[in-house]
């Protein structure tokens, strides 16, 4: 029995279906009571992962556990001495390649991500463990500029020339899929990119290419950027964290690393194919 924490979200809901698609018996953790698109397969349960002791009675028989740093939050060291009790054997946790770096440089943390903490709760829990230290999401893209590509053809943003390696959001799940069913990842933390460093200007060209219309990346001052974003609702320290990221890093580009691909034995999505497969979400 495997445990999906973040059973619903960006990654755990592609992790439900290959788990369940590969028979394995799935405990599916949901917050909220109600309907979900969950398959039908999985056993869907209710509990907050931040609150460990709402989820005592779901691990009991449970063998394995996906351990995603947002829904646990600060809880994670918690979270895992807590199924150790009960006699999971197994965590995995979903992490970050640049948890490394200066703590206030993740802008991820801003948003609820507990990187850091969900990595070192696994590998000091006593427990089998594996760390997925992924590079950012292709689907940032979406929420990023997709507001702009719907109203037109230019967007505006920071440092056009600043290059990372997106990474399709079922690649992550297909390698935690892996770790969580095989002994080939245990103790180890691997570092999960796209198989292609692109700029801001390649990643918007290559959305104009699935959506069908000729798309600019239009480059703005940091600054008018940042303001940007915080009128839009986004926390002012993580706009702060992101434009320092950016800052940064553009002379020290993220570069693949292969391991989707060595772990998998198949190639990683391109951006071009999660591109195509989101083509309707920017209005194409």
């Amino acid at each position: 029995m495997i445990l999906v924490t973040g059973a619903t979200g960006t990654i755990g809901r592609p992790l439900v279906d290959l788990l369940t698609g590969a028979n394995a018996k799935v405990r599916a953790v949901t917050r909220t009571t109600g309907p979900t698109s969950l398959p039908a397969t999985a056993e869907v349960v209710t509990g907050d992962p931040a609150q460990p002791g709402t989820l005592a009675r779901h691990l009991d028989g449970v063998t394995a556990l996906f351990l995603h740093p947002r829904a646990a939050g600060d809880a994670a060291a918690e979270l895992v001495a807590l199924a150790k009790e009960h006699g999971v054997r197994r965590v995995v946790a979903l992490s970050a390649i640049n948890i490394d770096e200066p703590l206030d440089h993740q802008p991820s943390r801003f948003r609820g991500d507990r990187n850091k903490e969900a990595e070192d709760a696994a590998v000091a829990g006593g427990l089998e463990w594996t760390s997925l230290r992924a590079s950012s999401f292709a689907v940032n893209a979406l929420t990023s500029w997709g507001g702009q590509i719907t109203a037109g053809d230019v967007v505006r943003g920071p440092y056009a020339g600043f290059a990372e390696t997106p990474i399709h959001e079922h690649d992550i799940a297909a390698v935690a899929a892996h770790a969580l069913l095989t002994d080939d990842l245990v103790n180890r933390r691997t570092y999960l990119t796209g198989p292609q460093a692109l700029t801001h200007t390649d990643m918007v060209e290559i959305i104009g290419e699935a959506i069908g219309r000729p798309l600019t990346y239009t480059e703005i001052p940091p600054e008018a950027a940042a303001q940007g974003l915080i009128a839009r609702g986004l926390p002012e320290p993580f706009v702060t964290a992101l434009m320092a990221r950016y800052a940064r890093d553009l002379a020290r580009p993220t570069r693949p690393t292969g391991d989707v691909e060595k772990i998998l034995r198949r190639p990683a999505h391109t951006f071009a194919a999660w591109a195509e497969e989101h083509a309707s979400e920017f209005g194409g």
